[in-house]
């Protein structure tokens, strides 16, 4: 939940080699020539995918990931990014995802309860324990009593790895907004995982003493 607008981070934005034609060059072509959306696709569907796959499951996410990118084609226009189509794209997602607000609650409350992340796929043991642990349930229950957009700006930054801008871009509000959001977002967090952090603290200081 660190409020650092400044950091450094790896913005969730793809770079592409300088001879590689750009997103904003791929979608003025594809108005009248279609197939050069392409490159769009193949660059981005992963992407879109995963963060999809995190905030809804692997089923929902087959299926607004392809829609996400059917109304990318056909808003292709309306794109007014000066990069990379990404946080375009995310938006997209999004909005779609927020069209089924209320089955994204129930899983939240779900894991809140169970502390099972049912739709996640993990790459390694160790990030399975984490995301399984008390810590996680907490985190879902945090998830839950935020304001949808102030959600969608959290989960933006945390999943989709994007800077203050994109996430503008993204959700189509002035940065002072996202700023707003996030905060917002962050104080609920902090409300929400308190008494897990109390508890770890107070358990790392008894180990400390008897060790």
């Amino acid at each position: 939940w660190a409020d650092s607008e400044t950091r450094p981070r790896t913005s969730g934005t793809d770079r592409v080699m300088e001879s590689v034609v750009s997103d904003v060059d791929c979608l003025a072509r594809s108005l009248s020539e279609p197939k050069a959306f392409a490159p769009i696709f193949d660059r981005h569907f992963r992407a879109v995918h995963t963060y999809l796959h995190r905030r809804a499951g692997r089923d929902l996410a087959d299926e607004l990931a392809a829609e996400t990118f059917a109304l990318a084609f056909e808003r292709r226009a309306s794109c007014r990014g000066t990069g990379s189509a990404l946080p375009w794209l995310y938006g997209i997602a999004t909005n779609l995802r927020r069209r089924r607000r209320r089955a994204e609650d129930r899983q939240l409350r779900a894991y809140g309860r169970s502390g099972v992340d049912r739709w996640a796929v993990f790459e390694d043991e160790a990030t399975a324990r984490v995301d399984g642990s008390s810590v996680g349930a907490r985190l879902a229950h945090a998830l839950a009593a935020m304001r949808p957009r102030e959600r969608d700006a959290l989960l933006l930054y945390a999943l989709a790895d994007l800077s203050y801008e994109e996430i503008a871009v993204a959700l189509d509000v002035p940065i002072g907004t996202v700023r707003t959001w996030l905060h917002r977002a962050r104080e609920v967090g902090r409300r929400e995982l308190a008494p897990e952090m109390d508890e770890l603290s107070l358990a790392t200081s008894g180990a400390d003493l008897n060790g």
